[in-house]
């Protein structure tokens, strides 16, 4: 008896998930409200609700994460979300065409995306960190040198002790990185 209610969930699971693939957004929409008590954001789009209404439904059936892996992952996103209680950032992603503009010792460097990678000063380059290269001469992080990643706060207040202890040296850096601005057009949070 036990086996046969077993299959029998495992087809009513399969129906619903199935049904899924075919869903106006619309629908998946008050799916994901009956499911999980509140509007999903606007910015999901169906392949996210999709993926999000199954593995509910399936938690639901199933069970969910064990308790210790349940703790485990809220001390993942409570690492990785700042102080002020709000969601983790994702990445941003830049589509192609996307023109993203950087001043560096008073000249303005622009960069096209491209589908696969990046063009900047008559040559392709496959990363943002390379062509980062070729505009200072050492390494950086290409999103962090665009401004397409915020700096993280341990690491700025580190940076600029080590700039105060180094002097007017340091002075003249903070300032010249003052005076550079960043603008990425086309991007997506």
């Amino acid at each position: 008896m036990q086996n046969y209610i077993s299959v029998q969930l495992d087809q009513a699971i399969d129906e619903e998930l199935e049904r899924l693939t075919g869903a106006l957004i619309k629908d998946l929409r008050e799916r994901w409200k009956d499911l999980f008590g509140s509007d999903p954001s606007k910015a999901f789009g169906p392949d996210l609700l999709r993926r999000a209404i199954a593995q509910k439904i399936q938690e639901q059936a199933y069970g969910g994460l064990n308790p210790s892996a349940q703790r485990e992952l809220n001390q993942i996103i409570k690492l990785h979300s700042d102080k002020s209680g709000s969601k983790a950032e994702l990445p941003r992603r830049i589509k192609p065409g996307a023109i993203v503009l950087r001043e560096w010792k008073g000249q303005t460097h622009r960069v096209t995306v491209l589908s696969k990678g990046f063009y900047y000063n008559a040559e392709s380059y496959q990363s943002l960190s390379e062509v980062a290269r070729a505009i200072t001469g050492t390494r950086w992080n290409g999103p962090k040198f665009f401004g397409l990643r915020k700096p993280e706060p341990s690491k700025a207040k580190g940076a600029s002790n080590k700039a105060k202890a180094k002097g007017d040296r340091g002075k003249a850096r903070r300032r010249d990185a003052d005076k550079t601005s960043v603008t990425a057009l086309g991007a997506r949070s």
